[in-house]
């Protein structure tokens, strides 16, 4: 096999082609960093979670299509993936995964001691989550806490600590990763039960839906008290009534369990993310814009 082939290969096996979870572990991450920083981040820590996050995600899907190498196969959106059609070896995908956890660590090793060690427990929750599908009921509440670790992370790279609001925040992710990830696991759901792996959606059953969008009320209600807590103004509650519409949204597009329309939803998770970060800026240019006009 040529060098470029393999390195396609290795792409998708990283989902590279395919960045919506890159998006949905920056989001909460860009919260953090704006929050903890008052909406003057440290550029070299924002770039440094950044990369990292490209590469901690990448890490998750190797060690996933390994872990998943002998379900894979019997499922129909995955079955062509690179692992599970045989075209890259068990070897070559833990050497993968090792090559972009030893990357991810040399870039915290530029951060401060509490940060580097977080960054221990976020290598583990990455390398442990897809395991957690053969005994959790609610793997997705996992995914919710791997997803979100840079949450603390970030505070710790910022400010030193990790305040109570740093763990809220992180608390509000891991019921939006429930949310999410259980309308992607709606459009696997009949593979899951024949194979016997464990996912919200069937742990769910037919409150399903209702329960994709108690998660969604979760999130809102507990980013709103943080906003409230911390004084946000207006533009902050912007976002999130924004994000409410989303997911408004996506009850339309879930509530008659078609394939196509969830997956579409979860895809479109990317939006709801975005909107809160986007009230979370809006909120801080109106800060600094109020304070510039004080002054002159």
């Amino acid at each position: 096999m040529k060098l470029k082939e393999k390195l396609d290969l290795y792409e998708k096996l990283m989902r590279l082609d395919r960045p919506i979870g890159i998006l949905l572990l920056a989001w909460p991450t860009l919260w953090a960093l704006w929050i903890s920083s008052a909406g003057q981040p440290n550029w070299l820590i924002l770039w440094i979670f950044m990369l990292g996050t490209v590469l901690m995600r990448s890490a998750g899907c190797v060690i996933n299509d390994y872990a998943d190498r002998n379900f894979d196969p019997h499922v129909e959106r995955t079955r062509n993936r690179p692992m599970a059609a045989g075209l890259v070896s068990k070897k070559e995908a833990l050497t993968l995964f090792a090559a972009l956890i030893i990357s991810a660590l040399l870039l915290i090793l530029r951060l401060n001691k509490l940060t580097i060690m977080l960054s221990i427990v976020a290598f583990f929750l990455a390398g442990s989550y897809p395991f957690t599908k053969r005994f959790l009921a609610i793997p997705q509440a996992y995914l919710g806490v791997a997803f979100g670790f840079g949450i603390p992370m970030a505070f710790a790279a910022q400010t030193g600590e990790v305040p109570a609001i740093a763990w809220l925040m992180l608390l509000a992710n891991i019921f939006w990763a429930v949310a999410y990830d259980t309308e992607y696991a709606m459009v696997d759901r009949e593979d899951d039960l024949r194979i016997g792996i464990k996912t919200s959606a069937i742990t769910f059953g037919q409150y399903d839906v209702l329960a994709v969008l108690v998660c969604y009320a979760m999130t809102l209600a507990i980013l709103a008290g943080i906003g409230a807590a911390l004084k946000l103004g207006l533009y902050y509650y912007l976002g999130l009534a924004v994000a409410l519409g989303i997911a408004t949204y996506h009850y339309t597009l879930i509530r008659n369990r078609e394939k196509d329309k969830c997956f579409k939803a979860f895809i479109h998770n990317n939006w709801f993310g975005a909107a809160i970060f986007g009230g979370i800026l809006l909120n801080d240019w109106q800060t600094t814009w109020f304070a510039i006009r004080q002054v002159f």
